[in-house]
Order: C-alpha cells, then sequence, then structure tokens
C-alpha cells in the first residue's frame, strides 16, 4: 500500500493499531499516517505508539470527507468489528460471552441495540435482520423477540437474544450458529455501518492523490459488495446517453485487484477466513 514513503496514509479503522504500526515501519520520516476510530478504547491503545508521524481522531470513517481534497497517498479501511470487541463481553457484540447488548461501536453515543429493540415494531426488527443480516427467518425472530418484550420485557443480554433466535431458527448451515446473521444485522444497524461506508468511499475519491491507493478489507457479502460495485463503477468511462458525441467522463479508479487470505493466514487467524481485500489507484482524473 505505501508506494510513497513520504505522503499522508490513512488507518481509517485503527482497532489496536496492527495496521497502524505495520504501515509506520513503512513510512520515512517526512511521511504521516492518520488513523480514525470511533471506539474510545481504540483511542486509547493509540495513545501508546509514541511517534510524531502519527495521530489519531476519535471519529469515525465517514468524517474522511474533511480532510484536504488529494491529500493522502493512500486510505485503509479494514471493516466489521474487531477480535477485542468481540472478545470483551461487556460490549455486547458476541453471543458467545454473555453480556449487555450494547453492539456500539462508541459507547458513548447513540442508541444500543437492547435500546432500539425494546421499541422497534415487529416489521421494522424484521426489516433490519433480513436486509443486514440475509436472514430468511427474519419474520419469526422479530415475532419472538416482540413476543419475549411482552410477556417478560425487552431483551437486554446477548445471551438472551441468542436463546430467543435459536428456537426461532428452523434450520442452519453447519457450522453456523443460528443468532450469527441476527447478531451481524443489529451490529451493522446500530453502527450506520453501510451507511458510512458508503460515505467513507466517496470521501476518498476526494482525499487521494492521483496514483493514491484505496484498500479495502470486507468480511461478510455486504460490505463486499458496496466495495466492488463502487470500484467497478469509478473504474469504467461513463457515457452521456443525452449527448453520445460528449467525451466520456474519465474514469477515476483503476482496479487493482481482489486478494482472498491464504490456507496459512487462515490457520493463523481463523476470522480471517472471510476477509476480501480490494485495492484500486486514483487516476488522474
Amino acid at each position: 500500500m505505501v508506494t510513497q514513503p513520504d505522503g499522508l496514509y490513512v488507518d481509517a479503522t485503527f482497532g489496536r493499531g496492527g495496521h497502524s504500526r505495520r504501515l509506520l515501519q513503512r513510512l520515512s520520516p517526512q511521511g504521516r499516517l492518520l488513523a480514525f476510530d470511533k471506539d474510545p478504547e481504540a483511542v486509547a491503545e493509540a495513545g501508546r505508539i509514541q511517534d510524531p508521524r502519527f495521530s489519531i481522531r476519535h471519529q469515525g470513517f465517514a468524517r474522511l470527507g474533511e480532510l484536504e481534497p488529494a491529500s493522502a497517498s493512500g486510505v485503509l479501511l479494514d471493516l466489521g468489528v474487531s477480535s477485542p470487541q468481540i472478545d470483551n463481553p461487556a460490549r455486547g457484540f458476541s453471543f458467545r460471552h454473555d453480556g449487555p447488548l450494547d453492539m456500539r461501536m462508541d459507547p458513548t453515543r447513540g442508541q444500543s441495540a437492547a435500546d432500539w429493540l425494546a421499541t422497534a415494531e415487529i416489521g421494522q426488527i424484521a426489516e433490519v435482520i433480513r436486509d443486514y443480516g440475509e436472514e430468511r427467518f427474519a419474520v419469526p425472530i422479530a415475532k419472538a423477540i416482540a413476543a419475549r418484550r411482552q410477556e417478560r420485557g425487552p431483551v437486554a443480554s446477548t445471551a438472551e437474544l441468542a436463546q430467543l433466535v435459536a428456537g426461532a431458527v428452523k434450520t442452519r448451515e453447519p457450522g453456523q450458529d443460528p443468532a450469527t446473521r441476527t447478531f451481524q444485522a443489529l451490529r451493522i444497524f446500530v453502527n450506520a455501518e453501510l451507511e458510512e461506508l458508503q460515505q467513507a468511499l466517496e470521501a476518498s475519491l476526494d482525499i487521494l492523490q492521483p496514483q493514491g491507493r484505496l484498500v479495502a478489507i470486507s468480511f461478510h457479502s455486504l460490505e463486499d459488495r458496496i466495495v466492488k460495485q463502487f470500484i467497478a463503477r469509478h473504474s469504467r468511462e461513463v457515457v452521456d446517453r443525452r449527448a453520445p458525441f460528449a467525451q466520456p467522463a474519465p474514469l477515476k479508479l483503476r482496479a487493482q485487484g481482489r486478494v482472498k487470505p491464504s490456507a496459512a493466514e487462515v490457520a493463523a487467524n481463523p476470522r480471517a477466513r472471510s476477509a476480501v481485500m480490494r485495492v484500486a489507484e486514483r487516476t488522474q482524473a
């Protein structure tokens, strides 16, 4: 990703800093790295990096557009939830650990998953689980959540939600927990992840310099589809059908390819098995 060691690079999802530390190793003394993250714990971890070339903003990557136009040599988007967030029961991201049903990337702002489920209508719940989780049993799950709310009060913990979903999902792919899709859907919705991704991708066109690299790592099909379609849309010349003799609008990106993890990488980190990395380069246009 680092093709201009003296340039400004953006780690749009700091997490626990693995990518940032690697990028800093490749930058020259004149290079700079700016990170973004919504999670206060990630920002605290970033404070351990004592490097004058590095800085972090406690913001989501939807704010990329606030950077100067054509100022960045590269933008990295490592999408989804980080391992420390999943492994901390207090964050409420995982059905494998019982904890409060929160799921916010930034627990200091916005509405938790539990708060939303406490008041949302059946149709709203089903729509979120269907659209963001690609869950075919979305309606039965939504009805189970509403019935539980009426009988014993709102769902408050991850274990309660996982148990409800397991009772409503009749079949599931081998090796996949029945709650997987529902938890994914609620997390994406609560954090407006797909909307923010679209905003960040559009902003990357403005802030990337010519020959600057956009790298996006996705972990599920919804994210990857957005990234794939975005790169494809801006990697072709657009002809205005109303003015067929006019010059086509020039392409803004040049797709550099798609990479999936090797068997060795998956063996070392099983959570990487579904990862897809797409790379594109900003053109001169």
